[in-house]
């Protein structure tokens, strides 16, 4: 599904002086290589402040740590996406709602948000499923507008851009009160570890996400606040600062491959393939196809007999989850996830992705269906 030694021999000599570099200063942890890379991706984003922590879930539960939000307020998420998106509102001892997902781009269904905003809501944590921005025009109005607070989970969707109806264009994660993001080693920017990083414009929410993630202290052994301890390691920043100028190159890499799937497989009538929304770009963190015909394991079983990995993101919603059930909905509630869940099928998904490969990989799937 993704090619890290292939991407790695290209700056391998880049990455390793970078890696060295850390190893002589011995400054393994709140090094200068973290406060270089902070700083170089501030500029790419063109948001105000970058906060690196240890990993994107972090990155989530410290964003709403930071909102004062108080055991019982709720707080809504799509059903259709990774469980840490709810699992941090739940460890907090706030109230996931969960809502269905929008048929064309699987993000957060805005007619959905809608209807589920009570006097309890404080706010939206909207996630940019597979590389593209979610409606957020429309989220950042309604927020507005019951003023609530919007945190973007953009752990898939780095380098993705969204264009509001006044030709303004920003970038993923930097729309609402705070952005999220992941570095896990597949992503689209990834470390050789875990990795994350919060995003905002506000100064204050910023001071508080700082101190909330150096256990709530802002002077050494005065802790000011509840906090946590989470935060990226001098290595992890050394290999994300060599990767970050190369970030743009990868996405474009990633854009042909999708463009190439997308050319190969349109003809075949069993499958629908991702579709772009109006307003963003998609920087592909995954190549999602559904498979109409009800053979999507068949097809993945075959896949994996040809020596061609995929996986299925994700096979359960998130309000099918034994740990998320809850009195407010049950199975059939929300029918775009669910039939979502029974047909989605992501292909390899990666920077090094040669013609050779995308042309085995598309006329093994026209060999299946024929």
């Amino acid at each position: 599904m993704v090619d890290l030694r292939g991407q790695y021999s290209h700056i391998k000599s880049e990455v390793d002086e970078a890696i060295q570099s850390v190893i002589d200063s011995a400054a393994f942890v709140k090094g200068a290589k973290v406060t270089e890379f902070q700083h170089h991706l501030e500029e790419f984003l063109q948001v105000k402040h970058v906060i690196p922590v240890g990993n994107g879930t972090d990155a989530l539960q410290i964003a709403l740590m930071s909102l004062g939000l108080k055991p019982g307020d709720e707080v809504i998420t799509p059903t259709f996406t990774f469980i840490a998106t709810a699992e941090v509102v739940a460890v907090l001892g706030l109230t996931p709602v969960l809502v269905d997902v929008d048929p064309t781009t699987f993000c957060i269904s805005v007619e959905a948000l809608k209807k589920v905003i009570s006097p309890k809501t404080k706010a939206i944590v909207p996630v940019h499923l597979f590389g593209q921005n979610a409606d957020m025009e429309q989220i950042l109005s309604i927020a507005k507008e019951h003023h609530l607070y919007v945190v973007e989970d953009a752990c898939q969707s780095i380098a993705s851009r969204y264009t509001f109806s006044n030709g303004e264009s920003r970038p993923s994660g930097c729309m609402g009160d705070i952005g999220c993001t992941s570095f896990f080693p597949s992503k689209n920017l990834g470390c050789y570890g875990d990795g994350g990083a919060l995003f905002t414009n506000d100064d204050d929410l910023a001071e508080k996400i700082r101190c909330i993630a150096n256990h709530g202290m802002k002077v050494r052994y005065h802790h000011d606040r509840i906090g946590v301890n989470s935060r990226l390691d001098s290595i992890q920043a050394a290999v994300l600062d060599v990767k970050l100028p190369h970030l743009m190159e990868y996405t474009e890499k990633r854009q042909a491959a999708a463009m190439y799937y997308t050319r190969s497989l349109q003809s075949l009538k069993e499958l629908i393939l991702p579709q772009t929304g109006e307003q963003s770009t998609h920087v592909f963190h995954q190549y999602t196809l559904q498979v109409t015909d009800g053979r999507r394991d068949q097809l993945q079983a075959y896949l994996k007999e040809h020596d061609i990995p995929s996986m299925i993101y994700y096979p359960i919603p998130l309000h099918l989850q034994k740990a998320y059930q809850s009195d407010r909905y049950g199975e059939g509630d929300f029918p775009v996830a669910e039939k979502l869940s029974k047909t989605v099928l992501s292909l390899p998904m990666h920077t090094e992705l040669d013609e050779e490969q995308l042309n085995y990989i598309v006329e093994e799937i026209k060999r299946f269906f024929n």
